[in-house]
């Protein structure tokens, strides 16, 4: 039986400066569906410490030693509606940092598209505004899974963002398995756009099945506990002390299997997150 909220050795964090090597402890999130409708926060039994909230009340009712991720969700600069949305959180001592874009992209004409240049404003007025708040985007890979690119996107120097994530998932139904070199070409085609490696947040996969289509035509697989474990560890031999890292998903989304419902994962995390 998964241990209760108040048996977990939550890590109590302090204030994170834009240098991933500040932090005192490692945080965990996992994001989507993390609170029941009475505001329960369900995934710390799993030991994540770091939630994925959307809403002052999500945040205020966090338990000790759990610190809030912010989704903003969009890239129009600091405009009225950022202003509106980022302004209540300032400072709440749960707050960690703000989750500022999905996937964004450069290009043109994409819903997605986005300037680095908003992202940059948006960034520098959470730092100077909200002091000690990280800012995270998750990038989208412009190239493919074979081939992973981020060139000409998104990097500290042109958008002022803390932390980056990007999303290899290594286990699909055309491969009858799953390919963790992925985990290494992801990583290096991040460095070489301009991301180092104190500013890169791991991204596990812990989904599966639903209606989620990957690049080759296939669809994802959710890991048994043995490639759950190996993701892990090929993340941490490359990234060995992220800020904080971040399975996806708690919840379902379309219609995939989760973490939430996934009893045997969520032990595999519960251990991975109390150990580090």
């Amino acid at each position: 039986m998964i241990p209760q909220l108040a048996s977990i050795p939550f890590c109590l964090c302090v204030a994170f400066s834009a240098a991933a090597e500040t932090a005192t402890c490692r945080l965990h999130v996992a994001t989507n569906g993390n609170f029941d409708p009475t505001g329960v926060y369900l995934a710390g039994k799993a030991g994540f410490n770091l939630a994925d909230v959307s809403n002052v009340e999500q945040l205020n009712s966090l338990p000790a030693g759990v610190k809030g991720l912010v989704w903003i969700g969009r890239c129009g600069g600091v405009d009225a509606t950022f202003l509106e949305t980022v302004w209540p959180y300032a400072g709440n001592p749960k707050v960690f940092g703000f989750y500022l874009m999905d996937d964004p992209v450069p290009t043109p004409g994409d819903a997605h598209r986005c300037a680095a240049g908003n992202l940059k404003a948006e960034s520098d007025w959470i730092h100077a505004n909200v002091p000690g708040a990280m800012t995270f985007i998750v990038l989208m890979n412009m190239g493919s899974s074979k081939t992973p690119s981020f060139a000409a996107s998104y990097n500290p120097t042109n958008t002022h963002v803390d932390l980056f994530g990007f999303s290899p998932y290594p286990c699909r139904t055309e491969l009858n398995g799953c390919d963790f070199d992925m985990i290494d070409r992801f990583v290096a085609a991040a460095e070489s756009s301009g991301v180092p490696r104190p500013s890169m947040v791991p991204v596990y996969q812990a989904f599966g099945s639903g209606d989620w289509l990957d690049d080759a035509g296939g669809r994802y697989v959710l890991p048994t506990v043995g490639d759950e474990e190996e993701i892990l560890a090929r993340w941490a031999a490359l990234v060995p002390t992220p800020v904080f890292d971040y399975a996806y998903s708690w919840g379902s989304q379309r219609r995939d299997v989760a973490l939430e419902s996934s009893f045997d994962l969520q032990t595999v995390f519960l251990s991975h997150n109390s150990a580090n």
